[in-house]
């Protein structure tokens, strides 16, 4: 299995309500492409409102394989969200792909 992680800050220029909703369109348009991407075995969207957080979103996934990874991040409902929900709207992006938890040691 490999985990595919990423947290995103979104625009300083969206209001707080704006911040709420694009967070909430990212959870429902990512969240709904789990059973319709080959090999993506779960995926959920944490939405931070702790203030000591230096990130807004948060993705947390785990596929397959580093080739379901792959297949994922080039499938067409995958680009269209990311292009569409997420892209515009964020400014920072990190990202951390593991296969094994026990790496962090």
């Amino acid at each position: 299995m490999v985990h595919h992680v990423i947290l995103w800050k979104l625009k300083e220029s969206l209001s707080v309500e704006g911040k709420k909703q694009v967070a909430l369109g990212i959870k429902d348009h990512l969240e709904a492409l789990v059973g319709k991407v080959p090999g993506l075995v779960s995926l959920k969207i944490i939405i931070n409102e702790m203030e000591s957080s230096s990130a807004d979103v948060m993705l947390d996934s785990v596929l397959e394989s580093r080739d379901a990874l792959e297949s994922y991040q080039n499938h067409p409902e995958h680009v269209h969200a990311a292009d569409t929900y997420v892209r515009p709207y964020t400014e920072v992006r990190m990202c951390m792909d593991y296969e094994n938890e026990s790496d962090f040691r």
